[in-house]
């Protein structure tokens, strides 16, 4: 219990300003009392330890398992192997992303309903599943860019420029139904597993090399998985136009 004392008293202060806005504007705007108060305190207890245990599980697990084998694959000079880890390790965290999983089962509904795909359930589990691999397989590459990009020293501010740009112009080809859904694709890759670990990749890949200083070049790898998902969705939807 002792090991948690300080990832508790962190989650603690990081839900206290949660907990004095919502109490505020129940009290003080609202003027109406707490609902269910018990079962209030109760979640906030749960999540509290939830967030105490998933900050030392962190430390503990993702942190070095992701630095260790970035800093392997580095060591046996195999860069074949570790691309094939770097984009193994973004499809895998994000396919089975539950945002993601949510956010393609909504995004089938509307586009059945706004005529996109045949009004289905056939059509909308299709269009749900070709939209997280697409997202899947779009972080994937992300990381794997994002890898290459360290192994080859590239500025890391001309390729996001030149990546948003792309955005830009296929927001003005891409069909309006998929826009929104592509812009948002590339928030929800950013999960809770994803982030930790590809973090920990380009950090302990950074350390590795020679010449690589982990604060300028082992961070990034996150910015990609957010762009290449709204990339590769609206040419998605301009392949089903």
């Amino acid at each position: 219990m002792r090991v948690l004392f300080q990832p508790l008293l962190s989650s603690a202060r990081d839900l206290a300003p949660i907990i004095i806005i919502i109490a505020f504007f129940q009290i003080v705007i609202l003027q109406q009392p707490m609902p269910n108060v018990l079962d209030l305190l109760t979640g906030v207890i749960c999540v509290m330890f939830g967030l105490a245990l998933f900050l030392y599980g962190l430390e503990l697990g993702l942190f070095p398992v992701g630095e260790s084998m970035a800093y392997a694959f580095a060591k046996k000079g195999s860069t074949v192997w570790l691309l094939a880890f770097a984009f193994a390790l973004g499809f895998g965290t994000t396919v089975a992303e539950p945002a993601l999983i949510a956010v393609a089962d909504e995004a089938s509904t509307v586009a059945a309903q706004s005529g996109l795909i045949v009004e289905s359930d056939t059509a909308r589990e299709k269009f749900a599943l070709q939209l997280r691999l697409t997202v899947a397989i779009s972080v994937g590459l992300a990381i794997l860019v994002g890898v290459i990009r360290i192994l080859k020293g590239w500025p890391l501010h001309l390729m996001i420029m030149v990546g948003y740009g792309l955005v830009v112009a296929l927001t003005a080809l891409a069909p309006r139904e998929i826009i929104g859904i592509a812009y948002d694709s590339g928030g929800v890759t950013t999960s809770t597993i994803t982030v930790p670990l590809v973090t920990a990749l380009g950090i302990g890949l950074a350390r590795s090399i020679r010449g690589r200083n982990p604060m300028i070049d082992g961070f990034g790898l996150i910015a990609f998985a957010s762009l290449f998902p709204m990339l590769f969705v609206m040419l998605y939807g301009l392949f089903l136009s």
